[in-house]
């Protein structure tokens, strides 16, 4: 569901795509909720925004640049940042390392991102002067694209943002980003031992 979400924001372009990914990305951060255990609270959270998603996904079909998009943005950015965690608390239960502690983390690494990636189009919307300057408002595939470079500190350079609050965005997302590297790993080389690795049972005859 995550990556689709992510493939539907960079086929987003008319007014009906946007209003369908609101949907789409909404769900898919409830599904990530209920899975990882979630509290009742952030599930509960999670369904308002929903609920919301449905209500913009009308009024964007009928008002060309609604303010409730960029809204609902910010409300799915946060709930897409929320999300990791409790992802993370319910792989730390986990004794070891297999498939799944992988695939959690994965789905958490592009959880973040793309809640940055959506939190800066939904900057793009509020604030007066465009996002990147000379280069203007990004689209939904350029906001992602530029969250994803900032968040793993490659840096190509093509699209910087030009004022604040965005600029500071990108800096909490650059730590955010190889915070969680450090943890993932750590935990990865904490719970992961190689069968040759194990220490063997002293037998009870074993004076060491």
């Amino acid at each position: 569901m995550i990556i689709g979400t992510y493939v539907l924001a960079l086929l987003a372009e008319s007014r009906s795509m946007v209003a369908l990914l609101l949907f789409v990305q909404t769900l898919t951060v409830w599904q990530a909720l209920r899975v990882s255990g979630a509290r009742i609270g952030m599930r509960l959270a999670a369904a308002g925004v929903f609920v919301l998603a449905l209500v913009t996904a009308g009024v964007n079909l009928l008002i060309h640049d609604s303010p409730l998009v960029a809204y609902t943005f910010l409300a799915a950015s946060t709930l897409y940042l929320l999300a990791p965690f409790s992802i993370v608390r319910d792989l730390g239960r986990h004794g070891g390392v297999d498939i799944q502690t992988m695939l959690g983390a994965l789905a958490a690494y592009l959880l973040i991102g793309m809640s940055f990636g959506f939190g800066y189009e939904c900057v793009a919307a509020l604030q007066p002067g465009p996002l990147f300057g000379e280069d203007g408002d990004p689209s939904l595939s350029q906001a992602l694209f530029f969250s994803f470079v900032t968040m793993t500190t490659t840096g190509y350079g093509d699209l910087v943002p030009a004022t604040n609050p965005a600029q500071t965005i990108a800096v909490v997302e650059a730590l955010l980003g190889q915070l969680f590297l450090v943890t993932a790993v750590a935990k990865v080389v904490e719970n992961w031992r190689p069968q040759a690795w194990k220490t063997p049972t002293p037998s009870p005859g074993d004076s060491r």
